[in-house]
């Protein structure tokens, strides 16, 4: 039962809410850069939200899901550059090889666990980085610059607010799908999973086929936002696929709030416009200060990163919305 008064209620309500009313705010100032930054920051939140299914809510600490997020922007780059501009066609692709290469390393994997799952997921990630790179054809390490974003008919891509848009109902129909799913007997086997295997093989659940579905869904969903990532960038590079993305969807799991559904949004709005913030910080107070900040932006982002982890370890939004559950 929902509770209206909570807010695990209003945050998410309200946050949403802003996301649908940024670009009519972008148009009256002025300002279309926030279309672009909100843009990205949609993109990242929708790739963290899927991750967090299996990291935050299954126990599995993937450090490979980037694999993913390259996987569909290369669905994307490379079917444009022979030609085929059709976007369900692009995007059919990149569910496909996403859902594929998730099926087949999720069976090695899943079979593992601790720092041997963080460590094959890492290891397959930098196969496709590295595989990436070896394709001369494709710009091998310059990456591959896509002419046009994909032709989704009505919808079109051409335009950065309805682009926006797509991402936003991604996002809230991701959001939708893993809190049905949660609310399931799926996601009950996911987090006793979680909490204790043996309990639930000696229950009779076949915990390896849950783990193996949660995988490939998580990926999928990853694979989504590469295809979005693709398209916004107009852009695919093996840069997508490195260790550090990954690192940087658990950084936002983290802030955010790993194990609660809308965590990952709130994290990836906190990380994203803290990191535009500093590398543009010009209060006016002391310059030599404000030069350090903009060079070196990641420490302080590290430094809060850190006191967030002491002192709010639910994340920012786990913070708010959870307090009144102790």
């Amino acid at each position: 039962m929902v509770d209206f008064r909570s807010a695990r209620f209003w945050i998410p309500l309200v946050v949403l809410a802003g996301f649908a009313l940024l670009p009519v705010y972008a148009g009256l100032t002025g300002q279309s850069f926030y279309v672009t930054l909100f843009s990205r920051i949609l993109i990242y939140a929708l790739a963290a939200v899927a991750l967090n299914f299996v990291l935050g809510f299954g126990g599995l600490v993937s450090f490979g899901h980037a694999l993913y997020m390259g996987l569909g922007a290369y669905a994307v780059g490379i079917l444009s550059f022979h030609g085929v501009t059709n976007g369900w066609v692009h995007l059919g692709a990149a569910l496909l090889i996403g859902g594929l290469f998730a099926t087949v390393i999720g069976a090695v994997v899943v079979r593992t666990g601790g720092m041997t799952f963080i460590m094959i997921t890492l290891a397959f990630a930098q196969m496709g980085y590295f595989l990436a790179v070896s394709l001369k054809q494709y710009g091998g390490d310059d990456g591959l610059t896509i002419d046009a974003r994909s032709l989704m008919g009505v919808v079109d891509f051409g335009n950065n607010t309805v682009l926006y848009y797509a991402i936003l109902a991604t996002l809230i129909a991701a959001l939708w799908l893993f809190n049905r799913i949660l609310g399931a007997r799926f996601g009950f086997v996911l987090k006793g999973t979680k909490s204790n295997e043996r309990r639930m093989l000696a229950l009779g659940f076949p915990t390896l086929r849950y783990k193996l579905s949660a995988y490939v869904i998580s990926a999928m969903v990853c694979t989504l936002a590469g295809f979005f990532l693709a398209n916004f960038t107009k852009f695919a590079s093996p840069s997508y696929m490195q260790w550090s993305v990954s690192g940087e969807l658990i950084v936002i799991i983290v802030l955010g709030g790993m194990g609660t559904l809308f965590g990952p949004v709130v994290g990836a709005i906190v990380l994203l416009l803290l990191e535009e913030i500093l590398q543009g910080w010009k209060p006016g107070i002391y310059p030599p200060f404000e030069e350090i900040v903009n060079k070196h932006w990641q420490l302080f982002i590290g430094l809060f990163v850190i006191l967030v982890v002491l002192y709010a370890k639910r994340g920012v939004y786990g913070y708010f919305a959870e307090a009144r559950r102790e």
